[in-house]
């Protein structure tokens, strides 16, 4: 079953994935209804199928094993793959918690089993039962509100909800990645990060969203391990230059060892400030 369109009836967080589309069209967000199974096949793998680490995990790796191949050249480690895997797989489904949360402050709960991927086509398909708002939110008063007090209260709405959907994916990938859990939690941290941080410039809103960014990962809120980690270079011309320190690393650099993400721990200020600069000049 492949939906092609938004088959539930809008549920409170429609709007804010619509928003999203709009200015990133490769991530499109389908909802289903209660009495509508999670799509299999075709191309679609269920996020709960990833937590099992079976064969779906198998064949949802074999497409990073062949791209890296195709795309550079030479085979990558079996733990690089994995990385890139997880990686592909949840920057997107971090966006499912943080763009209700930044744009209508609304936070879907959405157990692995109500999540499918289809990565080629930039489609994910989920199933919104229950959400937590605040008191003043006139969906409050919906079927599967769950209120809470205030703005603290939501942002822990954000990191259980992102928990609980990726903690279980983070089991089917472990072995896989020969890293710690407090490494595996390090690249959920950078995923929440660096995925609203990114929709938050293409939505215009970056500077909100980096400032609730270090609100909700302030850097002591287990299992997430370290903060938000932005700071603030200076360009040649005296321009400020925002960037971050990520938590962890991809390892890309096991395959081009020239070549490092402008946030990785390994890329250092000078060459951080050059490639923003030439970035910006672009």
């Amino acid at each position: 079953m492949v939906p092609t369109a938004v088959t539930a009836a809008p549920s409170p967080v429609s709007n804010a994935y619509a928003r999203l589309s709009e200015v990133h069209p490769g991530l499109r967000i389908t909802q289903r209804p209660a009495d509508e199974p999670t799509p299999r096949g075709a191309g679609w793998v269920g996020a709960d199928e990833l937590a099992a680490g079976g064969p779906a995990l198998d064949s949802f790796l074999a497409w990073d094993d062949a791209q890296v191949l195709r795309d550079h050249g030479r085979q990558a480690r079996p733990d690089v793959i994995a990385g890139f895997g997880l990686h592909r797989y949840a920057w997107p489904a971090c966006l499912l918690f943080t763009v209700p949360w930044l744009l209508a402050r609304r936070v879907p709960r959405l157990p692995a089993d109500r999540v499918a991927f289809h990565r080629t086509r930039g489609l994910m398909s989920v199933r919104v039962e229950d959400f937590a708002c605040l008191p003043d939110d006139p969906a409050a008063a919906l079927p599967g509100a769950r209120v809470v007090p205030d703005e603290e209260a939501l942002r822990a709405e954000v990191r259980a909800a992102v928990a609980e959907h990726l903690g279980p994916v983070l089991e089917g990938f472990g072995p896989r990645m020969r890293r710690g859990r407090r490494a595996l939690w390090g690249m959920v941290t950078d995923e929440v990060v660096e995925s609203l941080w990114y929709a938050g410039q293409l939505l215009g809103e970056e500077g909100r969203a980096r400032a609730e960014l270090d609100l909700l990962l302030p850097g002591a809120n287990a299992p997430y391990t370290g903060g938000s980690g932005f700071r603030t270079l200076t360009g040649p011309a005296g321009e400020e230059l925002p960037t971050r320190n990520r938590v962890g690393c991809c390892l890309f650099y096991t395959i081009r060892p020239e070549d490092t993400c402008v946030t990785c721990p390994r890329t250092c200020d000078a060459d951080r400030v050059a490639r923003l600069t030439a970035g910006a000049a672009a």
